[in-house]
């Protein structure tokens, strides 16, 4: 999808505030509520917009450790991978996955209410993948960027 200025903004506002009003919007936007209402659902229809959601503050939540944890595979086989994948996207400690290059083959974020938890964590979960060979924990001592909008 092309997108022109007036969906830049569109996007831009959304992401600051997903909760605004149709109407508002379209004023800060400088269309009619229909107009944009449709712009939005096209946004929505091709996939630009993939959800809405709120922030949540994990530490207010008693969710205070953090770790960002490299996993490295036994074997690069096709079932195994599906396997851990599947697991992965199913474990709520889990926010985000990624499949990188360099030593480690997947680099997990996990939130839990602490270190006892982390280690039930690993112990009872991600050690039973029978994927998994290893993991290295980078525990995350503080963050200093995250959830920001993405520059369109």
């Amino acid at each position: 999808m092309h997108l022109d200025d007036r969906d830049r903004r569109i996007l831009t506002l959304l992401q600051q505030d997903s909760r605004i009003s149709n109407s508002d919007l379209a004023e800060a936007v400088g269309m009619s509520a229909s107009a944009l209402w449709r712009r939005v659902r096209a946004l929505e229809d091709t996939g630009v917009i993939e959800r809405y959601g709120a922030v949540v503050n994990t530490a207010e939540m008693g969710l205070t450790f953090e770790a960002i944890v490299h996993v490295h595979l036994t074997r690069h086989d096709p079932d195994r991978i599906v396997e851990f994948i599947r697991a992965i996207d199913t474990c709520p400690e889990v926010q985000d996955c990624y499949a990188t290059t360099g030593q480690a083959d997947y680099h997990l974020r996990v939130l839990c209410r602490d270190l006892a938890a982390y280690n039930v964590f690993l112990e009872g979960f991600l050690f039973r993948l029978s994927a998994v060979a290893s993991a290295q924990t980078n525990v995350v001592l503080r963050t200093v960027k995250r959830n920001r909008p993405v520059a369109v």
